[in-house]
């Protein structure tokens, strides 16, 4: 059985058992988190989609950390105007354990 969320404005599909990384939220390492905002759940041949979400179904994990991902730079240039900025960027994140599917 698989399904696919929404978080952080973005989709993923899950089953139960995987590892993903998300955007971060706000509780502790250790806590479960509950999402609701499931739009399908399929098992098999067999697809329920929601308009926009399926009722009643949702999808627990236990948040596993938080952390930073990798440092990407940001260089922004002007030619022949002497004009150099570089910046570096590292985006949060949390480590989710995806644990049960209901619906």
């Amino acid at each position: 059985m698989y399904a696919i969320i929404e978080t952080g404005g973005k989709q993923y599909k899950v089953q139960a058992g995987d590892v993903i990384y998300i955007e971060k939220l706000d509780e502790q390492a250790g806590d479960q988190v509950v999402f609701n905002n499931v739009i399908a759940i399929g098992s098999g041949e067999s697809l329920q989609a929601g308009e926009p979400f399926v009722t009643g179904a949702s999808v627990t994990g236990k948040v596993d950390k938080h952390g930073r991902g990798q440092k990407i730079i940001v260089f922004k240039y002007k030619p022949k105007k002497s004009y150099r900025r570089k910046q570096g960027h590292r985006q949060p994140y949390t480590k989710v354990i995806i644990e049960n599917i209901q619906g």
